[in-house]
């Protein structure tokens, strides 16, 4: 099913410049269902988490039944009844403890991963229109830099954050059990602690968002660069792609800077007010107990729960800025999570026989890049070719030769007319059902890392080595490959840096043997090799096209002079057709750019 290029555009929009964001942790509850599956694991480390926070409470009234009576001369004989629980005790909180961080952390790496996986298998989904206003860098930035943040979270700071409320309320419920008067003077003093902690962390998270932005720049700039470092040393590019990288640099530090100084603040602020809470707490107490309203027992285990409940404050506002700065990341994932592709598969798919003939039909298409919607690509194109046959489309550059396979593969939806293969329209059927049916050879060749044997089978995963091996001699490519130290083993870097263009134009042409689809799309397949290869190929082509429609883009005319039907295309149109000598005869665009080719070649031979 197609989206409407409106709604498309929106969601595209949405990720490119981002949406208003709100300053709540509510993005977070969005990483909900990828905590379901694991409720085992979260429920022991919840126990976990209540028991240490649990023991850690008991350790106050323990403490304070020592001031108040270990020390005593009257009661030395019993010392040691105070000493043990508080033994007891730490052993205890020890294991628990132990137990809270193997579970917490075990569930951060799960989710983690299980996110990475979910964002990597949509962003494979979606249509090359993202990827025309989304860089790479960027998508990569979110499935590191920001699945990093969120694990901190999941991982850690959510566990300090819950161990901390947990605390929270046992120590207030405690304090005023313990003495009425001094809670309220803590809990005055925890107000004024909330007001900054509110206020900076909503900056907090504002930087964060911008932090995280800015470092998805940087990275999208060093893959851009990185990835055509040959063009950019061959034109002396170094040091202007040095500064501008240096630049993004740059901002993102002045940003991350600004975010540190804003949690800088934060902490300060709360720290103050920790301190001013524990030493008023004992300026109180102290001329309680001089004034006999107060044992010195219940004053220490009165401040154990202060120090355990201020500084569950301060401890909140270190993991409020990371719930911060998770928040932001979350949002920038689900914002991955939620681009619908413009291509879909639709509810109930109309299956393709087995096996398909390869028929294919425009019917007066007219197709718009989401990109650029004031250009029509295609304007009222119609083309049928029938099972078997071959058909070569010419034409200048935009003419709109390579729309045509971009439609046939369903990477895009025509705005108007109908595609359709064996007769079905393209919309009613599985996109993954109709590229089964396709093998392609592009003009700029893919190459994976791997070995070569895994390149040439990438379409057919389960062919076999002697199936690899014949693909290769169709291809011209066995001779090459047989020489190399580690024949089909050999591995080529990312890319196929290693090899050569024709090499890699080869490696391509046997995947495509391989795939043995109904429908063969060659672009310019041949563009990259010498003159010998080129007619090796040739005829390793030629026993491929038996028997299967096959669509070729031509931009060298003299490739295409066999095929006995060529197509004219200008502008997103047919404005001819027929075989060589009869469009040559008919002394239209054809012919023109026939005697450009020819008459260069023979210049350039004489």
């Amino acid at each position: 099913m197609a989206q409407s290029g409106e709604e498309f555009a929106e969601q595209l929009v949405h990720v490119a410049a981002g949406r208003a964001k709100s300053r709540s942790l509510r993005p977070l509850r969005q990483l909900v269902p990828f905590l379901k599956p694991y409720r085992m694991a979260i429920s022991i480390a919840a126990v976990a988490l209540v028991c240490s926070s649990t023991a850690s409470l008991l350790i106050p009234p323990a403490l304070g039944r020592l001031v108040q009576n270990g020390f005593s001369q009257a009661l030395a004989a019993n010392i040691d009844q105070y000493f043990l629980p508080l033994i007891g005790i730490a052993f205890a909180l020890a294991l628990a403890t132990a137990i809270r961080f193997y579970f917490v952390t075990w569930l951060g790496e799960r989710i983690i991963a299980d996110i990475r996986k979910a964002v990597f298998d949509h962003v494979l989904d979606l249509t090359p229109a993202f990827f025309e206003v989304t860089r790479t860098g960027e998508v990569l930035s979110r499935l590191t830099a920001d699945t990093t943040l969120i694990q901190t979270v999941v991982g850690s700071s959510a566990s300090v954050a819950a161990r901390n409320f947990v605390m929270l309320t046992g120590a207030i419920i405690l304090l005023f059990v313990t003495s009425v008067k001094l809670t309220l003077l803590v809990i005055g003093i925890v107000v004024l602690v909330l007001l900054p902690l509110i206020l900076f962390g909503r900056w907090v998270r504002t930087l964060s968002r911008r932090s995280q932005d800015k470092i998805a720049d940087t990275s999208a700039r060093a893959s851009e660069t990185l990835n055509a470092v040959q063009t950019v040393q061959a034109f002396t590019r170094e040091a202007t792609e040095r500064r501008l990288f240096g630049a993004a640099v740059e901002t993102s530090f002045v940003v991350a800077i600004l975010r540190t100084r804003a949690r800088a603040i934060m902490t300060a602020v709360v720290m103050t007010a920790v301190t001013s809470c524990i030493v008023g707490v004992f300026w109180v107490g102290a001329h309680d107990v001089v004034a006999h309203r107060m044992t010195i027992g219940i004053l220490t285990q009165f401040a154990g729960y202060a120090v355990i409940f201020v500084s569950g404050m301060g401890a909140m506002s270190e993991t409020w800025g990371d719930l911060q700065r998770a928040a932001g990341a979350s949002e920038r994932l689900m914002e991955l999570l939620h681009v619908q592709p413009e291509i879909s598969a639709p509810e109930h798919p109309t299956a393709i026989a087995r096996p398909a003939r390869g028929a294919v039909a425009f019917e007066n298409v007219t197709f718009r890049y989401p990109s650029r919607p004031d250009f029509a690509a295609l304007n009222g194109f119609s083309l049928n070719v029938s099972p078997g046959e071959a058909v070569a489309l010419v034409g200048p550059s935009g003419a709109g030769k390579s729309t045509v396979f971009q439609l046939l593969l369903r990477f895009f939806a025509p705005q108007d007319g109908t595609i359709t293969f064996d007769g079905l329209d393209l919309g009613n059927v599985d996109p993954s059902d109709l590229r089964r049916n396709i093998a392609v050879v592009a003009q700029d060749s893919v190459i994976f890392s791997g070995s070569l044997a895994d390149n040439i089978r990438y379409g057919c995963p389960d062919a076999s080595d002697a199936d690899v091996r014949r693909a290769a001699e169709a291809a011209a490519a066995a001779e090459f490959i047989e020489g190399l130290p580690h024949g089909y083993q050999t591995i080529v870097g990312e890319r196929g840096t290693t090899l050569s263009g024709g090499q890699r134009q080869r490696i391509a042409i046997a995947r495509a043997i391989l795939r043995d689809a109904p429908l063969l799309l060659l672009d310019e397949a041949t563009s990259a090799l010498d003159a010998e290869n080129e007619r090796l190929v040739q005829i390793g082509l030629e026993n491929l096209m038996a028997g299967r429609t096959t669509i070729v883009i031509a931009h060298r005319l003299a490739t295409i002079q066999r095929l006995k039907r060529i197509v004219v295309m200008d502008h997103g149109r047919v404005v001819g057709e027929g075989s060589h000598a009869e469009l040559v005869a008919d002394g239209g665009l054809y012919a023109r750019l026939a005697d450009l080719q020819f008459t260069s070649a023979m210049a350039l031979a004489s």
